[in-house]
C-alpha cells in the first residue's frame, strides 16, 4: 500500500464531490482555513475512540443523531438548545431502561455536504446542478445559487465553531444537571404520551438523586452529575475541506482530521480504491462506513482492514442502513464476515435512510412504523448471530416539524405539508425522537445482558 500523505486521496478516483468553476478562489479558501483554529482536539478524538471501545465490548452504547443537512437559514440557539434537550431526554431514557452509559454523538456543527442521487435537478425545461448542502451551494433553484461557491466554506465553519462554543456551554455550564432534568423537556411535546413516560422517569431519577444526596454523594462532589461529553459528527464527503482541517498533533505526530471527532464514509463513496477511503486511512479519527443493500461483505471486510490495520477497538463503526424488508436478508451475512475475521467494530442501525418512501402528497417521508420495525429487526438479528447491535444513528430535530409520518402524533401524508422544513431528507421531530427512544430501550437492554452474559448463539 502506498504511503499515506495529507492529499493522497488526491490522486484517487472520487465521487460526489463539486466542481468548481475557480480553482483559484477555492485554493485560496482552503489556504485560509489551513491557518484557521481546530473545531476539535487530538485529545477529545481519542477520548471517544476510548468509549466507543466500551461499545465495542458491550459495556455502552452509542446514539447519534441530528440534522440530515444543517442550514445557514435556520441557524439559531434555540434550535440548538431544543436539539441537545431531546439527545439528553433519549440519552437518559436509554440509560436508565439498559444500565448503560450512552455515547452521545450529534450530525451537528459540520454536517453541510449532502451527496444526491442525481446530479442536476429538472423543474420544467430549466435543469440545474442538485443542492449539495449550504457550504456548497443554496437551495433556491436559480443558476446563480446552485454554483458551487467556495466561499460558503467560511460560514459554514463559523456556524460549526459557533455551534460547537454553545454546545460546550450546555455540557459543562450546569444545564445538563440532573438535578435539572425537568427542564428539558420541550413545550410542545408536553401534552404527548412521551411527556407523560418521561416526567415518571424524572420522579425516579429525583428520588434516586435524594437518596444519594443523603449519602453524601451529589453533583457538588461528582461532576459527572451535572456534565456530560457530547462529541460531533458529519460525513467526510467534502474532501478538500477535510483535508484543510486536518492537522498533526504535536504530541504524537498523528493526523487528526479537526473538523469533527467522528466522521464517516457513506454508502456511496466507499469504494476501497476510491479517495474517501484512502483519505480516512490516514487519520485517527473514529470512522462510521454506512452499508447498504449493495455492500458486499467481503468488500466492508476489505475497507476495515485498511482504515483500521491494528483492529483498535472504537475505532469502526458499521452503520447498516437495509431498511426494515431488508435486514434479513442483508445483515446476517454481513455480521458473519466480520466476526469471522475477528474485527472489532460497533454495530449501529440507522433506520431512516431505507425507509425513505415518496409520499401520497408528493413529500419525500418516512414511516414511524419502519423505521421502528428496523431497529427491531436489527436487534433481533443481531442477537440471534450472537453479537452486540451496538448504536443508533438517526436523523432527527428538536423542532416540532412534520417530515416523517406516523407516531403518536399521527401525523398523515396531508399534514408533512404544515411543517415540512428539511433542506434534503426528513428527519423525526422531538416527540418521534422521544417515542422510538421509549420504544427500543428493552431491546437495548435485552440485547446488554445478552452481551454481558457472554452466551452466544450458535450461528
Amino acid at each position: 500500500m502506498n504511503k499515506w500523505k495529507i492529499n493522497s486521496w488526491r490522486n484517487y478516483p472520487v465521487k460526489h464531490i463539486p466542481t468548481y468553476e475557480d480553482e483559484k478562489e477555492l485554493n485560496m479558501v482552503l489556504n485560509k482555513i489551513k491557518n484557521f483554529p481546530p473545531l476539535v482536539f487530538a485529545g477529545e478524538t481519542t477520548h471517544l475512540k476510548k468509549q466507543l471501545a466500551d461499545v465495542v465490548d458491550g459495556k455502552a452504547f452509542l446514539l447519534q443523531g441530528g440534522d440530515c443537512a444543517e442550514s445557514f437559514a435556520e441557524f439559531n440557539p434555540d434550535n440548538i438548545r431544543d436539539y441537545f434537550k431531546v439527545i439528553l431526554q433519549m440519552s437518559l431514557v436509554l440509560t436508565y431502561s439498559a444500565s448503560l452509559p450512552v455515547v452521545k454523538i450529534g450530525r451537528i456543527a459540520g454536517q453541510f455536504s449532502k451527496p444526491r442521487s442525481a446530479p442536476t435537478e429538472k423543474h420544467g425545461d430549466i435543469e440545474l446542478p442538485s443542492y449539495l448542502g449550504d457550504n456548497i451551494n443554496g437551495t433556491e433553484f436559480t443558476k446563480k445559487a446552485r454554483r458551487p461557491d467556495p466561499k460558503r466554506l467560511f460560514k459554514a465553519y463559523s456556524q460549526s465553531a459557533s455551534t460547537l462554543n454553545l454546545i460546550r456551554a450546555f455540557c459543562h455550564g450546569g444545564f445538563s444537571d440532573l438535578k435539572k432534568v425537568h427542564l428539558w423537556n420541550l413545550g410542545y411535546i408536553k401534552k404527548s404520551p412521551q411527556a407523560k413516560k418521561f416526567k415518571e422517569l424524572e420522579d425516579k431519577i429525583a428520588d434516586a438523586l435524594a437518596f444519594m444526596d443523603a449519602c453524601g454523594i451529589n453533583s457538588d462532589f461528582n461532576r459527572r452529575l451535572k456534565t456530560v461529553n457530547f462529541w460531533t459528527s458529519h460525513e467526510a464527503l467534502l474532501l478538500p475541506f477535510e483535508e484543510s482541517m486536518t492537522r498533526i498533533d504535536s504530541t504524537t505526530g498523528e493526523f487528526h482530521d479537526t473538523s469533527a471527532h467522528f466522521v464517516w464514509i457513506g454508502d456511496r463513496t466507499r469504494q476501497i480504491d476510491g479517495g474517501h477511503v484512502e483519505f480516512c486511512r490516514g487519520i485517527e479519527n473514529p470512522i462510521g462506513i454506512k452499508c447498504g443493500p449493495t455492500s458486499k461483505p467481503d468488500e466492508i471486510v476489505k475497507i476495515c482492514n485498511v482504515l483500521n490495520p491494528n483492529n483498535e477497538k472504537g475505532k469502526i463503526t458499521l452503520i447498516s442502513r437495509f431498511g426494515h424488508e431488508n435486514v434479513g436478508k442483508f445483515l446476517p451475512k454481513l455480521i458473519r464476515a466480520i466476526k469471522k475475521e475477528g474485527l472489532n467494530v460497533i454495530w449501529s442501525c440507522d433506520p431512516m435512510h431505507g425507509n425513505t418512501i415518496k409520499s401520497t402528497t408528493g413529500f419525500k417521508t418516512r414511516p414511524f412504523n419502519n423505521v421502528l420495525k428496523e431497529v427491531k429487526n436489527v436487534f433481533a438479528v443481531h442477537q440471534s448471530e450472537g453479537s452486540y447491535a451496538g448504536g443508533l444513528h438517526i436523523e432527527m430535530t428538536g423542532q416540532n416539524v412534520t417530515e416523517c409520518t406516523g407516531g403518536t402524533q399521527k401525523i398523515s401524508d396531508k399534514d408533512l405539508s404544515s411543517r415540512y422544513r428539511t433542506h434534503c431528507d426528513p428527519r423525526l421531530n422531538a416527540n418521534q425522537a422521544l417515542e422510538l427512544a421509549f420504544l427500543i430501550s428493552d431491546e437495548i437492554k435485552k440485547n446488554s445482558i445478552y452481551a454481558r452474559s457472554g452466551i452466544r448463539a450458535v450461528s
